[in-house]
Order: C-alpha cells, then structure tokens, then sequence
C-alpha cells in the first residue's frame, strides 16, 4: 500500500506530482492510500518512474476544480479518471459524472462566497484592513483569495473560514489555520477575536502556493472597500424539505427543457426570507454554476440591491422556470423565452418555494416572472412598482428584469431605466421592513 500525504486539502501540485509518478509505475488505485497532513505525518517516497504521461486538457480542468470538493474519495476518483486516460481507456461513466458534478459544485460555491462575503474594515497600525468570513461548502478560499487579491491588489485583506485563512499585506498571499465558527457568530466577536489572535496567525502563516482558479468566466468578486450591508453571520440552515425538493428538481422530467440544460436550478437563500426575488430562467453562466442570478444580470441586481439597502444575504432569488431554454448558434446559446406551458409545468416547484418560505413579498421580475406568480399573463408598465394580491394570498411586487437594462441600447436610456429598477427595490425595502 503506497501512502500520498498531500500539505493541505487544496495541495494540487502535490497531487499532481504523485498522480504522475504512480500513473507511471503502474500502480492500482486500490493499491493507493490518500491523506491530507494533519501534523508531520510524511507519505512514501515517491517513485522513480519514466516514460510518457499524457491526458486531455479538459481532464486536467476538471480535476483542478473537482479537487477543491469537499468530498473524501475525490483524490481516488480522480486518479482513476487520469489513469485511465493516461492508457488510452474510455472512462468509467459514473466515475466522470461524479467528478463533474463535484466540479460543478465547486463553481458554485466560489460563486457564493464571492457574492455573499462582506468586509469590515478594522484600523491598525500599517492601516485599514478589510476582515471577512465566510463559511463555504468547499474548498474554495485559495482560489478565491487568488483572484479577490489580483483584482484588489492595494488593499490590505484578510478572509477567515473554519479550515483556513488567507492574508494580503500588498506582496505576496499567506495561509493560516482557520477560526471556529461559534467564535466569530457576528461582528463583535469576528473584531474581537481578530484583535486577540490576529499577530499569532499571521506570525503563523505560510506563503501560498497557486491552485488553479474556481471559476474562468468574467466575473468580479464584490469590492471589499463597499460597507458591509450587515452582520457577518453564520450560514442559515436550510429548511429540510426545502432541501429535499432542491434533490428531487436536480431530476426534474416535468418539461422537455431538462434535455439540453446541464442541470437544474434551484432557488437559493436563507429559509426565514421575508421577501422572495422571482425571475425568468437560469441563463448560460447560471445553468453551467447552477445558482441563480450569477451572471450580467445578476451583477445588475446585485449592484441594484445594493444601492436600495437589500443584503441579498437575507431575501431568497429563484427562477420561474428552473431549465436553461436556449438556442444553440454556433459555440453560444442564446437565450429563448419559456412558453406559458413551460412556466405552468415548473410551477410545482415555485409553490413548493413560496410554501416553505411563506415570504412577506414575492418580487416578480420580468413578463414570465410575473404570469408565473400571478397565474396570468402581465403587461408590465401597466402593474409594475405597487403591490398586487396573488390568487393563492401573497403579496406580489412587479418590476422589470435585470437583463431588460441590459439590452438597452443608448446609454442614458440604460441610465434612466437602471435607476427606476433601484426605485422599485427600495420601494421593496420599504414593503418589507
């Protein structure tokens, strides 16, 4: 039995290198025994091994992204995958599917954290330093750090998670351990606990090595340098059947749209939301991350809630249809609207949605939004901007959808209808409390 210690949960080069070595000296995944270092526990010398290693690019992409999971058995999936490749054998496809949906959940998550981690600003001695934390699903605090810090590089950083933290003094980006959740429950504790430890850690901490980035597409973290529109608080916990109707959608045959979209789109946020954002559909962005409101249009709301005071840590965001409807042109997917068909088979799980969550308001966005919600087809500059009773009881707000500021083509045009969307969120803020 050959041991491989790898220095962290995220320690792609040490991966690689052993992967490499045992691909080559022809050793049996079950001969294989993976393990992160948790003290100075070292692995089995690596083997002396010659001859041609070769796997396709888009394994190795995926591999970068699948190891970053938090999933035991992913350094032994993936090795099977590059062993395979590497002999010229067709892939198991169970092995593939489940490296791929771990992959995509690693997408996911980096998305998250990226849209939900806020910043405090605490003044030291060397100057302002922005404190965040955040505790993601998976192991995505490298690369996210990586990219946060290259975008802001000026600004002097600190992210805390329960498995580890990573600080940027302006040169070069460190790792340290990580921080207990129950001590940092707000932003008291977060500030106290830093001013307490913080020389520790940093004394501690250790120059990072480069992991491939969660996520290639033009996407910007939120700067760190806006206010924070909240406390930093603990992840909400979801409300089970919730989460069991979010399992059962990832299956979901109601329409013939599941066929082409890689998967389904589930609604996300916390389980106590007072106000429910509905929109169209997942677009591109949205179907391969498999969150809603990820995309252009979702930075567009996100800068738009912003300015209305909305902390879209605290409202939940879905779809009316939860599929990727599109056209396939060339290497695009163009995006087409859902016929009223579509929306009525993926009502099931907006009900399913609006019961859980019982929200004070349900903000309807665009034409599909807002005939899903109320049953009928809208004109929206006819009911937009004031609440609207729902045939099932709720209290409905109509506006336009992200993406209609999107596709306007003169500029003070786009202005003009960027600030009536924020005027009607903060009519909803209003509504809401």
């Amino acid at each position: 039995m050959r041991r491989v210690v790898l220095a962290n949960e995220t320690d792609w080069e040490g991966w690689r290198k052993a992967t490499r070595s045992l691909v080559l000296a022809g050793v049996a995944p079950q001969d294989i025994r993976w393990s992160v270092r948790s003290h100075d526990e070292d692995g089995d010398t690596l083997l002396e091994a010659t001859g041609s290693f070769s796997v396709p690019r888009a394994l190795v992409q995926l591999a970068s992204l699948a190891i970053q999971a938090r999933d035991a058995t992913r350094f032994e999936l993936l090795y099977r995958l590059v062993r395979r490749a590497n002999a010229g054998e067709q892939a198991d496809d169970d092995e593939m599917r489940r490296a791929q949906r771990l992959a995509l959940a690693v997408r996911a998550e980096a998305h998250r954290m990226r849209t939900l981690l806020r910043f405090l600003p605490v003044e030291e001695a060397a100057g302002r330093r922005y404190l965040g934390w955040y505790q993601p699903a998976h192991y995505v605090l490298e690369a996210n750090a990586q990219l946060i810090t290259r975008r802001f590089p000026s600004l002097r950083l600190t992210i805390l998670t329960p498995y580890g933290g990573a600080h940027w003094e302006g040169t070069e980006l460190r790792f340290s351990h990580g921080v207990a959740p129950d001590a940092v429950a707000d932003d008291a504790a977060l500030q106290s606990w830093w001013a307490e430890h913080s020389g520790q850690l940093l004394r501690q901490s250790r120059v990072g090595t480069a992991i491939p980035e969660a996520e290639d597409l033009d996407e910007s973290p939120r700067p760190p340098d806006r206010p924070p529109l909240g406390p930093v608080v603990l992840p909400h916990h979801a409300d089970p059947p919730l989460q069991e109707a979010m399992h059962e959608a990832s299956d979901c045959r109601r329409c013939h749209l599941y066929e082409p979209a890689t998967q389904t789109v589930f609604g996300e946020g916390p389980a106590h939301a007072k106000v429910l954002f509905v929109g169209e559909q997942p677009g591109d962005q949205e179907d391969v991350i498999g969150r809603p409101f990820v995309g252009p249009a979702g930075q567009v709301m996100d800068r738009a809630m912003e300015e209305a005071g909305i902390d879209r840590r605290t409202v939940y965001i879905t779809n009316a249809v939860k599929h990727f409807k599109f056209e396939p042109r060339g290497k695009r997917r163009i995006h087409k609207t859902p016929e009223a068909a579509e929306i009525q088979a993926c009502r099931f799980w907006l009900d399913v949605e609006m019961v859980r969550l019982r929200p004070k308001l349900v903000v309807a966005m665009g034409g599909s939004a807002a005939r899903a919600v109320l049953g009928r087809a809208v004109t929206i500059t006819r009911e937009r901007g004031r609440p609207v009773e729902t045939p099932d009881g709720h209290t409905a707000f109509v506006t336009v959808h992200p993406s209609f500021i999107l596709r306007v083509p003169d500029a003070d045009a786009k202005e003009r209808e960027y600030r009536a969307f924020v005027a009607d969120l903060k009519k909803v803020a209003g509504l809401i409390g």
